[in-house]
């Protein structure tokens, strides 16, 4: 076999096992069985170990392209100019990654002190989410004693009901998410605009 050919083996079977990994993270978390990943991207486990020695290089390779796209969608929230919209609908985008990716979620409540690029994402994510909590208050749109350690326990909370409501009633956590949005405007806020009932509904 040509060198060319065996790079192109070896790429191909780095692109099979990062898909796999992403799949199988997705489901079970970051403490998923690598064997269940070198067996869904078809290759031995020897491949797996000899591409990815340790599981935290795995878990670097696969997510920090997605922890980049967590980051720019809360700079975009930032730039919206409505605080409400934009705290809300970046918590409902958070609460909605929970219930899709096991392993994404687990990255944004936990830091990984051995893989640094992902503990430097997962910072700027959350100084994002403290900026959007803290223009919202500041706004008059949340209460005022709401602050970053309650969207946290929010979150974490959120986390517990998708794993325990995926196979009965997997979009529990929308309606329940409504009602925490509704629990942290002022006592006499108006009314969400039909802006973001529309996001939160899908229509």
């Amino acid at each position: 076999m040509s060198p060319g050919s065996l790079r192109a083996d070896a790429e191909r079977n780095r692109r099979q096992l990062l898909d796999a990994a992403r799949a199988v993270f997705a489901v079970r978390g970051l403490d998923a069985p690598l064997d269940d990943i070198a067996r869904r991207a078809r290759v031995g486990n020897a491949t797996l170990y000899r591409r990815f020695p340790r599981r935290r290089d795995l878990v670097g390779a696969v997510f920090v392209e997605p922890l980049r796209e967590v980051v720019a969608t809360a700079r975009a929230a930032l730039a919206d100019p409505d605080p409400w919209l934009a705290f809300a609908g970046h918590l409902r985008y958070l609460c909605e990654l929970q219930a899709r990716d096991r392993a994404l979620a687990e990255l944004l409540t936990a830091r990984m002190s051995d893989v640094d690029e992902l503990d430097d994402l997962r910072d700027v994510a959350f100084d994002c989410l403290t900026a959007l909590i803290d223009r919202a208050r500041e706004a008059g749109v949340i209460r005022a004693e709401v602050d970053h350690a309650d969207v946290v326990l929010i979150l974490m909370a959120n986390a517990g009901l998708v794993e325990r409501t995926a196979a009965s009633a997997p979009d529990a956590w929308g309606r329940h998410l409504g009602y925490v949005l509704d629990g942290l405007r002022p006592a006499k806020a108006p009314a969400p605009p039909r802006q973001l009932a529309d996001r939160m509904t899908g229509t």
